[in-house]
């Protein structure tokens, strides 16, 4: 198994394409540009940025994927394969979950170190700066996997001619997975500084588990990958639109950075 999360590693730097890693980081740019994230007059926000990019490939390497293969294991030793397929919408939700808990723990790890450091005090505002800081990181990495794996599949510019505009869809879920991922942490920063940081991870974990179901349609084929994508697309603009308004609600009496 130790084999299997090393490759996994390797595998979300594989195939390194120019172009798919700057539509990744151009939509990081974006993400953060609409919270407002004061990359430039908090220095230690590039630490947060990074220690977050560095947790996403070892936190699913060496916690989602173990966890995710003991709980396929406990299955098939109680059931049938052709029991797990039949309940296939089912029997992934521990799972989804587990992964969703995973991800948005490691996302929230260095804004709680940050927070620690300022002695658990900073505006609910800042709060969620910092966790869009986090899951745009976060996002960005996975979203340069996404599309590298769009050009290692064989997609090129000819397509554009062939199939028209709507060849450019897949590319339109890396920026959807960013703007999730920036808005899920968000949450969960704002949460951390207001004091409810354990429920509104909670909240970010379970708007993640609701991300993986979608995925899980999709790859089921419940839904086309057309269908698939929109989805995610509404998912990722609800979740921000929320955590925006959040940012521009009236600030509470609470003293801060």
């Amino acid at each position: 198994m130790i084999q299997q999360m090393i490759d996994f590693i390797g595998s979300v730097f594989a195939n390194p394409s120019i172009v798919g890693i700057s539509l990744a980081v151009i939509s990081g740019a974006i993400c953060l540009a609409l919270y407002r994230a004061p990359m430039f007059r908090t220095p230690w926000l590039w630490a947060v940025l990074a220690g977050s990019a560095v947790l996403m490939p070892i936190a699913m390497a060496f916690a989602e994927f173990p966890l995710k293969k003991w709980i396929w294991q406990a299955y098939t030793h109680f059931w049938s394969r052709e029991v797990l397929s039949y309940w296939y919408l089912l029997i992934n939700v521990p799972a989804l979950l587990v992964n969703g808990l995973v991800k948005e723990g490691a996302k929230l790890l260095p804004v709680a170190v940050y927070w620690w450091c300022k002695d658990r005090n900073m505006t609910p505002k800042f709060g969620l700066a910092i966790g869009a800081v986090a899951g745009a990181a976060f996002g960005v990495l996975w979203a340069q996997w996404l599309n590298n794996s769009i050009f290692a599949g064989g997609w090129t510019w000819e397509s554009v001619q062939t199939g028209g505009i709507m060849s450019l869809a897949p590319f339109s879920e890396g920026f959807f997975v960013v703007a999730f991922h920036t808005a899920s942490c968000a949450l969960a920063g704002y949460g951390l500084a207001r004091g409810w940081g354990w429920q509104c991870y909670l909240l970010a974990s379970f708007a993640h588990a609701v991300l993986n179901y979608i995925y899980l349609l999709q790859y089921g084929r419940f839904v086309s990958d057309f269908q698939g994508w929109m989805m995610v697309g509404a998912w990722a603009f609800l979740l921000m639109g929320i955590t925006l308004w959040l940012r521009e609600r009236k600030p509470a009496s609470v003293a801060g950075t």
